[in-house]
């Protein structure tokens, strides 16, 4: 049995006095990440060094790790800039296959660039949008799988969904729904921002269609980089942009006036146009490094114990969590009890404790920053404002 991961802190710039339980909304950036991008910034004012491969070597990099990481291959894994890119990208490669009246199936109260992303492509095909509701029992694995059912609705196409639900980290087991999109033909698109990098998860074994993560967020990687996953069956689909990046032979710059309409191998055409920027790419390099060295489940075990320690103790002030059995280990939600002070953010960011609000949950996500002093600081900011 392996050594549970201590508090890593050192590697971040968190200072002892902030406790930040804010990752889900914007994780901390570790200080080697940060001199990476300073590093690459400063290229940029001496262009003469910087040599054609370096336009290719970072995103070729970040594939491999993210492949190591998540499985796929390398060749199945594209540089995109935000979840919303790699999901409109999912949506094109998905709509010619899409005929009036056919289904797409979305869950209730989901993060607006998927649900904004389907709707522009269900009224440009006549499909239909179909949302399964908040259920009761607070298990969306059982609602979906419902809804994908023979017969609850009709000609289900396309199902998208995230890892958890993004207000309060409601799991849904995805090989489950993956198993069920493939036995009705419908295309599975999974938006992974809110686990990917600190939830153990293989595309190899959910086989989704597509899946998608904006970086910033528990990769702890840039803002404006993220990852693409296409599976093999889509990779002749239509990519969002025609960057000369993407084509055959792009690397050889004296011949780029011999225009290439073949695009490179695999995922590579649904890379984000410029997407050797140096300003960018050498921090998630970076980051998807430490991320394998520390071990997805490593990560995931010690940010489950910080979110055990917290609904143990939130339970007896009154605030609702979501069950064990059916909480991500990462993010933890909590619904307020009734009357309570509309003013609870501010009172806990006016001590340095930092947690955040999305629909009717407070929402705790953790980091490898955290350590026990944050805890209690929390806990006990939690005690004083709901007193």
């Amino acid at each position: 049995m392996s050594t549970p991961l201590p508090s890593q802190r050192h590697l971040f710039d968190v200072p002892p006095h902030i406790a930040y339980f804010n990752c889900a909304y914007n994780g901390p950036q570790l200080n080697a990440t940060r001199d990476a991008l300073l590093a690459g910034a400063r290229t940029k004012s001496q262009p003469w060094l910087r040599q054609p491969a370096q336009f290719f070597d970072d995103a070729e990099t970040i594939r491999g790790l993210a492949a190591a990481l998540f499985g796929g291959g390398a060749d199945s894994w594209a540089i995109v800039p935000a979840a919303s890119y790699g999901l409109a990208t999912a949506a094109r490669a998905i709509e010619p296959t899409l005929r009036p009246g056919d289904g797409i199936l979305l869950i209730d109260e989901d993060f607006p660039s998927n649900v904004l992303t389907w709707r522009r492509t269900a009224a440009e095909r006549g499909a239909r949008i179909h949302t399964v509701p908040t259920p009761a029992d607070g298990d969306w694995t059982a609602a979906l799988l419902a809804a994908i059912r023979p017969g609850h609705h009709p000609n289900i196409r396309a199902v998208a969904v995230p890892t958890c639900h993004w207000t309060n980290g409601a799991a849904i087991d995805l090989v489950a729904v993956g198993a069920a999109c493939r036995a009705v033909g419908a295309a599975l698109v999974v938006d992974a921002t809110q686990s990917l990098g600190a939830v153990p998860l293989s595309v190899d074994t959910v086989q989704p269609d597509f899946l998608v993560a904006a970086g910033y967020k528990w990769l702890l990687a840039p803002y404006g980089t993220g990852l693409l996953y296409v599976a093999p069956a889509w990779q002749g689909a239509r990519p969002l942009e025609e960057s000369w990046l993407s084509r055959e032979g792009a690397e050889d710059f004296a011949g780029l006036v011999r225009y290439a309409d073949a695009y490179q191998s695999g995922a590579r055409r649904f890379d984000v146009g410029e997407k050797g920027t140096p300003t960018l790419l050498p921090g998630m390099v970076v980051t998807l490094r430490q991320v394998q060295a520390w071990g997805v489940p490593a990560i995931a075990a010690r940010l489950a114990a910080i979110n055990t320690q917290i609904a143990d103790a939130l339970q007896p002030l009154g605030l609702a969590v979501v069950p064990p059995a059916q909480r991500s280990p990462h993010l933890l939600g909590a619904r307020l009890p009734d009357g309570a002070t509309t003013t609870l953010l501010t009172d806990l960011r006016a001590q340095d404790v930092h947690i955040s609000q999305r629909g009717s949950s407070l929402r705790f996500a953790p980091h490898l920053h955290v350590n026990d002093q944050d805890v209690q600081r929390l806990l006990q900011a939690l005690r004083t404002a709901l007193a």
